[in-house]
């Protein structure tokens, strides 16, 4: 007879199934060129490795993957539609580079669609999402007082929040959620860069386990709202105090 997983093993088995990149929450593993394509170049945007703003030149890419310019041109239209590059008149693919406002909206519609997550899984407390979300605050909470543990407070953050839309039963909610949650991730880095904030948001995410356990909806989904308000407030603050070059 198979011994049932614990709360580690439960978490594990879920985290391996979410990734930092795109197509990180598709079923099907098997990707086209421009896609593949559209992943690494992702990777580098979402990593920093690419900041916001740089140009993201055709034939160089062309030449890194040895391709011709259709494929990668497929891979920026892609990149587009995830909202990670911008193509401007006479310029080309540049990183996408948000403004304050497009970042706070950004946040509030995050927040309303998690909210119909949180609803769905507050009615249900999967015994999985329940395994998952002790052990993923659990986690939280060692990070949040280390001086260097930002990036990863953040990225851990993240596969909560995707996890969670998992469970919603809904597969466009889901892919919804999961693509404003990458769109988000470097700011939400930002936001959660601090000690002094981490320790605020470890607090809210140990009293929504709490409310979660207990099937208390209304207050689930305050807290869970309060959580991006403040996170998002954040990081508005910091690049509002660090403007895009115009």
């Amino acid at each position: 007879m198979t011994e049932p997983e614990n709360d580690v093993q439960m978490f594990e088995r879920w985290e391996r199934s979410v990734e930092f990149r795109l197509f990180g929450d598709a079923s099907d593993p098997t990707l086209t060129v421009p896609e593949q394509i559209a992943t690494k170049v992702g990777d580098r945007v979402i990593a920093g490795q690419l900041q916001p703003g740089e140009r993201i030149g055709e034939q160089e890419l062309a030449d890194e993957f040895k391709v011709s310019r259709g494929p990668v041109r497929e891979a920026i239209r892609i990149l587009e539609r995830e909202g990670l590059v911008r193509v401007l008149a006479r310029r080309g693919a540049v990183v996408t580079q948000l403004s304050a406002r497009e970042l706070h909206d950004l946040f509030e519609i995050r927040a309303g669609l998690f909210e119909i997550v949180v609803r769905k899984i507050a009615a249900q407390r999967p015994k999985d999402l329940l395994a998952v979300m002790r052990e993923g605050v659990r986690r939280l909470g060692a990070l949040a007082d280390l001086a260097d543990g930002g990036n990863a407070y953040a990225e851990m953050t993240y596969r909560l929040i995707v996890i969670s839309a998992r469970f919603s039963g809904n597969d466009r909610l889901r892919r919804m959620i999961s693509a404003l949650s990458l769109q988000t991730l470097r700011y939400s880095k930002l936001g959660l860069a601090s000690v002094e904030r981490r320790q605020r948001s470890v607090g809210l995410w140990q009293q929504s386990l709490l409310a979660l356990e207990q099937g208390d909806t209304e207050r689930l989904i305050a807290l869970s709202h309060q959580r991006t308000q403040e996170s998002g407030a954040e990081a508005v603050r910091l690049l509002q105090d660090d403007p895009p070059a115009a």
